[in-house]
């Protein structure tokens, strides 16, 4: 079998290959790049692996006049700047001793032993520049069927690495078939390592949670962590039931991960969040607590349409047909009363509170009560 793109006949990228080829060496693609290719998904990411060693690898891409980044010397990686695209070019690898989230590895010449060590067996897809497909650990079969499995055993794989508990779920929601659980083997090894995941970071399991909640549908995923007891250890009071009628709510509109992440409750802080992530996942979960126009006006269009699908969805009902017309009329109303309208008749406190009243009055009237009529009403009362 052959894979096909345009990122293998750029010229940089074949010139790279080339001069590791014409220096004796292989230059295989490795890992994402062929297994999007092999299911005709977009391509980003370029890992090569190479029986190369790190410093044989910059020594020809210099030669050859491409630009080399030492990013990862120490674990067998030097990015290689060809044709102003980097290449992750990594020599193969073998275990020698695992830590959970670190190992020792030893370089190694066989293509068999840099496989072994990868975590699913559609990540193990090799190929050559002219797109033939290497598969030592007969990973295609699991790959056309959308099946996400580890490498040889599951729970050895886990204990290598406990990231791969959750990498495993998002692999599931983005490649797995839908119409199939997630292999059993996978989640009972899963079941019996989730005290691993205290040693995994909470950057880290952001990431992840971010790529999962993502996906085009990830309940599936999100159900099967829950059920063996992963989404109570990083989100505890978290409830995934709400996602597939969510996802079947959104119709066609973009896979927010922040609406998810706020359906699924629970805190979110050890998530480590960025400051504008937080405030995007607090307006959705403080627009679910107020009536929809004024969630929309204060908070905006998409924060109130996040909490209306997410109320839809838990109560089991389809969106209102005024939905969106109710959310845009609100997010572009402006309150026409300002404090220099109020002063200096009044002021202190008394401004604040007047002011407050007025806002809580004008929204009351659906946003209909213009500047006259506010203050005319606040003035016979």
């Amino acid at each position: 079998m052959k894979i096909a793109g345009d990122w293998l006949t750029r010229s940089g990228t074949r010139a790279l290959c080339t001069a590791l080829e014409a220096a004796g060496h292989q230059a295989l693609f490795v890992g994402g790049c062929v297994r999007n290719a092999l299911l005709g998904a977009p391509v980003a990411d370029l890992d090569i692996a190479t029986d190369a060693t790190p410093d044989q690898v910059s020594h020809i891409a210099a030669a050859a006049r491409l630009k080399v980044v030492p990013t990862g010397i120490d674990h067998g990686t030097v990015t290689v700047i060809a044709g102003q695209i980097p290449h992750e070019v990594t020599t193969f690898r073998r275990d020698v001793e695992t830590f959970g989230r670190h190992a020792t590895v030893a370089f190694s010449d066989r293509i068999e032993e840099d496989a072994a060590r990868r975590d699913f067996t559609m990540n193990a897809l090799y190929a050559r520049i002219d797109g033939t497909v290497i598969d030592p650990l007969d990973g295609l079969p699991d790959l056309l069927a959308r099946r996400v499995r580890f490498v040889g055993d599951a729970t050895a794989r886990i204990n290598e690495d406990y990231l791969r508990i959750l990498r495993f779920f998002r692999f599931h929601a983005w490649y797995g078939d839908p119409a199939n659980g997630p292999d059993p083997e996978a989640l009972a090894a899963i079941a019996g390592g989730l005290d691993g995941l205290a040693h995994v970071s909470r950057e880290r399991i952001g990431h992840e949670m971010r790529k999962l909640l993502a996906a085009p549908d990830p309940a599936p995923s999100l159900a099967a962590m829950q059920a063996t007891g992963v989404l109570a250890r990083i989100l505890p009071g978290a409830d995934a039931r709400v996602l597939a009628p969510l996802v079947h709510l959104e119709d066609g509109r973009p896979p927010r991960w922040q609406r998810r992440l706020a359906a699924l409750g629970g805190p979110a802080p050890d998530l480590r969040l960025s400051r504008a992530e937080s405030a995007a996942l607090d307006h959705i979960r403080r627009a679910m607590t107020l009536p929809l126009p004024e969630a929309a006006w204060r908070l905006g269009a998409d924060a109130a349409t996040d909490a209306a699908l997410i109320t839809a969805a838990t109560l089991g009902q389809p969106l209102p047909a005024d939905t969106e017309a109710t959310i845009a009329a609100a997010a572009a109303a402006r309150f026409p009363v300002t404090a220099a309208d109020l002063l200096p008749s009044i002021q202190g406190a008394a401004l604040g509170a007047t002011l407050k009243r007025l806002e809580s009055r004008w929204i009351a009237s659906g946003f209909a009560l213009d500047r006259a009529a506010l203050l005319a009403n606040d003035q016979t009362d």
